[in-house]
Formats: structure tokens, C-alpha cells, sequence
């Protein structure tokens, strides 16, 4: 069985709140996050995206090339708090807090500490890091030539790492443990998996580094960069891929807990959208899981599929989608999935399905 001796709540949570155009704090997270990614599920706004080490008013954007933009006023996110964060009215580069929208907030924890130091890469990287869930937001500028930057993870090597050039107008770059090390994808667009090889020059992360080529993307000199780092957890999260079957009846993803949160690539066909999807929508917590977003469009969440798409149970996923971007037949999808429950956790209680 799987075991952690966790609340996987404590480390990462889905918030819904509806705005409301005042400040206000949002609260029920459990937890201080460090990385918040906030999307308007009633209208198209960009996907809004802040973390505490390029700090609260530094918004960068899932579905855009752009780089990092800054709002210098009250709006937007105003603060971290110790159960969840602070809004403002609309914020001046996203929409975060529109008068009645309903809204969905992921929030990650990573170290609640002011960000360290890394001298572990030849390039020294600056690092908040949670050791416990396997989560790392890394900054460090680049230099233009092959190199390596500390990651923070202690004793366990990412397995899945989003990157983004905060100065420069380029694709979101994501390194996936089941692709090939020559191999990327791009968050920001629908595209297949591309041979790059100078992106993570042909290296897989290590214990300690993970590995930059000369892509702009990745390592444009001077500019300053962002990597998100995932290493699975066993019980808490899991960063795999699977073959689809076309069929309703389709592939299960075991995870080794019961999920709160999946986001599925397509990694073959270069037509199809991420997909998005987690357990406090819809409301009601029952299989199937179908209001979707799309992490590579600005587009309102949509829950009229012609087919089921997703269960979560217990120990994993099951796919019901015969969609070809969540079950394409003969088509390689890659994930990430964090957990509501493990198997059994630290409080002695199994996990049950919706």
C-alpha cells in the first residue's frame, strides 16, 4: 500500500470562490501557499500565475508566450496568507476577482521561508523547496551555454519541470520524465513533443540539478527564468504517461491514491489541448470529473462533453473519455496528479472513490 505520513492537503489544495471586486481574503486552504494558479471559470481570461519567490504582484500566464508582467497597484493578489491569500479588485494583468464569476485557485506549498541560495549548478539558482512533497520553484538567470542549476529536492530528481523565460516573449518549455531527454513540449500551445535537444542538453535531472542547453526557452543569456520542479511522491504524486484506447472504457492511471488534481497531454497529436480537471468541480464531488480547462487557452470552463471523461477512485483514474485529447487510440498522453488521499495516510483511514 502507499503511505505517507502527510495530510497531502497540507501541501497542495483546490480553493472555488467567487469574486466580488473588493479586497478579500480567501481562506480554507489549510495551508500558506507559495504558488498559486488562478483561473476565471465563468469567462475567457488568461490563466494567472504567481509565486512567492518572484513575489505577489509578478504574474506570468499558462496560455501566452509573454513574459512576466508586474501590477503595481492594490489589485490582483495583494498577499500569502497563512490559510490562503488576499485579493484585491481586478487585477491589471489578469482577471482574479470579477464581480461574480466563479473562480478556481490551485495552490502549492513550497518551503513558507524566505528562498535560498543554490550553488549545487554551475549556474546558482535561487530556491524555495519543499523536501517533504517534492516541490521546487527555482529562478536563476540564464547564460546561453550548456549548464546546470540546483533544483533544492533533496536526494530525488524532478520528474516533471515547467519553465518559462520571464523577460523574453517565448513558449513555456516542459520537461516530462516519460519523454526522452532530447524531447519537450510547450505548455502555452497544443503542439506535439518536439525533439529539442538544446533545451535540457540531452540530460536528465539528477538528485541535485537539472540541466539547461542554449534554447531561449530554458537558458537565453541574461534573461531570468523560471522552473516549477515536481518530484513524485509516493502517495502524494504521480508523473507518468499512458497509451490511449479510444474506447470509453479506457485506460486506468494507477496513482497510488485517490485524486485531487490531473492535468493530460496528448503528447503525439499536435492538434489537442492540456486538459485540466480536479475534485471540487464539479460541485456536487461526484465521478465523473468533467468541467474542464484547458491550461493553453483562455477558455471559461466547459462541462458539455458529448462522453464521460474522467473517475477518480480510489487509487488512480480511470478514463472515459473517448476524446483524442484524453484518449487518443495508440497515442502516447503524459500527466501530473497530486493527491486528496494516499491509500492510506497518516490517519489510518483508507481512501474510497467519489
Amino acid at each position: 500500500m502507499a503511505y505517507i505520513s502527510f495530510q497531502p492537503n497540507d501541501y497542495f489544495n483546490t480553493k472555488l470562490y467567487t469574486g466580488n471586486n473588493t479586497s478579500t481574503s480567501y481562506t480554507g486552504v489549510g495551508f500558506q501557499p507559495d504558488w498559486i494558479w488562478i483561473k476565471d471559470r465563468s469567462q475567457a481570461t488568461d490563466h494567472t500565475l504567481i509565486d512567492a519567490v518572484r513575489g505577489v504582484k509578478k504574474v506570468i500566464i499558462s496560455n501566452l508566450t509573454n513574459a512576466e508582467g508586474t501590477d503595481s497597484s492594490t489589485q490582483g493578489l495583494n498577499s500569502f496568507d497563512s490559510d490562503g491569500f488576499t485579493l484585491g479588485t481586478n487585477s491589471n494583468v489578469g482577471s482574479t476577482n470579477n464581480t461574480g464569476d466563479n473562480y478556481v485557485a490551485w495552490n502549492w506549498r513550497a518551503s513558507n521561508t524566505t528562498a535560498v541560495s543554490n550553488t549545487d549548478g554551475s549556474i546558482t539558482s535561487t530556491v524555495s523547496a519543499n523536501t517533504t512533497s517534492g516541490f521546487s520553484i527555482v529562478t536563476y538567470t540564464g547564460t546561453g551555454a550548456n549548464a546546470t542549476v540546483g533544483h533544492g529536492l533533496v536526494g530525488v530528481a524532478p520528474k516533471m519541470i515547467l519553465f518559462k523565460n520571464l523577460n523574453t516573449a517565448t513558449d513555456w518549455d516542459v520537461y516530462h520524465g516519460s519523454l526522452a531527454n532530447t524531447e519537450r513540449i510547450h505548455l502555452d500551445t497544443t503542439g506535439a513533443k518536439n525533439t529539442a535537444t538544446h533545451a535540457f542538453n540531452s540530460t536528465s535531472p539528477t538528485t541535485s540539478v537539472f540541466s539547461v542547453g542554449t534554447a531561449d526557452n530554458t537558458n537565453k543569456s541574461s534573461s531570468p527564468m523560471i522552473a516549477y520542479c515536481f518530484a513524485e511522491k509516493k502517495g502524494f504524486s504521480r508523473f507518468s504517461s499512458f497509451v490511449g484506447t479510444g474506447s470509453s472504457d479506457g485506460p486506468f492511471l494507477y496513482c497510488g491514491f485517490k485524486p485531487a488534481f490531473i492535468i493530460i497531454k496528448n503528447v503525439d497529436d499536435g492538434s489537442k489541448n492540456w486538459v485540466m480537471l480536479d475534485n471540487k468541480r464539479p460541485s456536487t464531488g461526484q465521478n465523473p470529473a468533467d468541467d474542464i480547462l484547458f491550461p493553453n487557452t483562455s477558455g471559461a470552463e466547459s462541462s458539455s462533453q458529448t462522453d464521460r471523461l474522467v473517475d477518480f477512485v480510489s487509487n488512480g483514474v480511470k478514463i472515459r473519455a473517448t476524446s483524442l485529447q484524453m484518449n487518443g487510440s495508440g497515442d502516447t498522453h503524459i500527466f501530473m496528479a497530486f493527491a486528496e488521499e494516499p491509500i492510506v495516510s497518516s490517519n489510518g483511514v483508507p481512501a474510497t472513490a467519489r
